[in-house]
């Protein structure tokens, strides 16, 4: 019986899913087209592609939502991104929105972000090195997953997770830490980044009160160059909600330079 909690509880605080309600205000942004993907284990996932405003695009951007909500509430991301001369695919994990399914542990996650990554390849004729990963908190488990197995042009972990036991012993008084032996996820995103070789930008929010700013350090310390970290005090675990559309012209300045160098150094800053 303490077995089985343990795994509902696991599962209520990784995912919170909002689905479509046909009562509930579900607009669609100026510019989105309505997209499907379909799983390798056939769920079907809902999305929307902006093309960018300026042709050719820059680069194309997969963003990867945190773990609540659904694309309703990050359309923002999408347009504002398409504006700055990037397509952008914005896509629901299953069973959020109109989507399939039920997310049930990471694997879910990963087999959700392969057919993100395989319909920008496939069906929108994306060339990988022209791909970025872009994800926020949970998402970025997902991007670090996707990039340690195939090629894209740059990934950005903002507010990201090491790991899941990392999480734990931030969450859990020391007493109760040994409990993430017996969970399901791993989201070991810090081994993970070992096998990625394409530019990486971390960004964080210090403090975060949701994952601790020193997660994102420990992300950073993992990558390879060319690699760099951005904090941003005062930002909390949604950098933008603080910073605002600067944060995303330094997300657009380093997608413009490391996608077209593919080169760099470390470059730790802190935003004071």
């Amino acid at each position: 019986m303490g077995f089985i909690a343990l795994r509902w509880l696991e599962h209520e605080v990784t995912f919170h899913p909002i689905r479509f309600s046909s009562n509930a205000d579900w607009l669609k942004p100026v510019g989105a087209a309505e997209v499907w993907l379909r799983t390798s284990d056939n769920e079907n996932l809902n999305g929307w592609f902006f093309r960018s405003i300026t042709q050719p695009s820059r680069a194309t951007i997969i963003y990867f939502h945190g773990n609540g909500g659904n694309i309703t509430n990050v359309g923002w991301v999408g347009e504002r991104l398409s504006a700055r001369g990037f397509d952008v695919l914005l896509f629901d994990y299953r069973g959020y929105g109109k989507g399939s399914g039920f997310a049930d542990g990471e694997q879910d996650l990963y087999r959700d972000a392969d057919a993100a990554y395989d319909y920008s390849v496939n069906v929108l004729e994306i060339a990988p090195e022209n791909i970025i990963l872009f994800g926020q908190s949970l998402g970025t488990t997902a991007v670090a997953d996707v990039a340690s197995r195939r090629t894209c042009g740059g990934i950005i972990l903002e507010s990201g997770i090491s790991s899941a036991r990392d999480v734990a012993r931030s969450l859990l008084p020391p007493l109760f830490q040994w409990v993430h032996f017996f969970t399901r996820n791993r989201f070991d995103s810090v081994s993970k980044l070992a096998k990625v070789h394409c530019p990486v930008l971390i960004t964080h929010g210090d403090p975060d009160p949701v994952i601790p700013t020193e997660q994102g350090r420990m992300l950073y310390a993992a990558a390879n160059e060319p690699k760099q970290l951005l904090i941003f005090p005062g930002a909390g675990h949604n950098v933008f909600g603080s910073v605002g559309d600067g944060y995303l012209d330094v997300i657009s300045e380093f997608i413009r330079v490391k996608i077209k160098t593919s080169i760099g150094i470390g470059n730790r800053v802190d935003h004071r």
